[in-house]
């Protein structure tokens, strides 16, 4: 299949879904913020289905792990292997991201992986909550490492749910893949 064709056929089935969180930023412009709030980034490249960088507002650079959650990988990576699911993932992600470059960062108890990489929840503008969505349309799947457990039962409900609508990664041809 072209190239082309696919990532639009992915783009076209990628829709974001507004999930209520308990935190809303309805009332702030997170572009006009960003310099006055060090909680807000702009979302500047994509790796994959959790990871992405970030610019702050003193025009610095971090790498961003979405906590809590891990999405198929788009290559071979150390011991995981690229799974034919991970470029979706990462277009999904891709897709809300474009959509909203600006974003809320909250952190847990560990703010580094073993990589170096910042750990963090994060929000849109109208307060979706990005690592749940990821999980809860079958872009990703739970993965808790503590101490970093703050939302690891909503992340666990929102699996449930993709697994029970077979969404995503939850698909019987992503299944069979594994």
């Amino acid at each position: 299949m072209n190239k082309l064709l696919l990532i639009f056929l992915v783009f076209v089935s990628c829709q974001t879904q507004n999930v209520p969180v308990a935190e809303y930023y309805d009332d702030i412009d997170f572009e006009q913020q960003m310099f006055q709030n060090p909680a807000i980034f702009k979302v500047e490249k994509l790796i994959d289905g959790d990871t992405f960088w970030v610019m702050n507002s003193l025009r610095e650079h971090l790498k961003i792990r979405l906590i809590g959650i891990d999405a198929p990988e788009t290559r071979t990576v150390f011991k995981k292997k690229k799974h034919p699911f991970g470029m979706t993932s990462k277009l999904y992600l891709d897709s809300i991201l474009l959509a909203n470059p600006y974003v809320k960062l909250n952190f847990d108890v560990d703010s580094l992986d073993q990589y170096g990489r910042t750990l963090a929840y994060v929000y849109l503008n109208d307060g979706t909550f990005v690592n749940e969505i990821m999980v809860k349309n079958g872009y990703a799947v739970l993965m808790t490492v503590p101490p970093n457990v703050k939302y690891q039962e909503r992340l666990y409900k929102a699996q449930v749910e993709a697994r029970e609508r077979k969404l995503g990664i939850w698909r019987e041809e992503f299944l069979e893949s594994k």
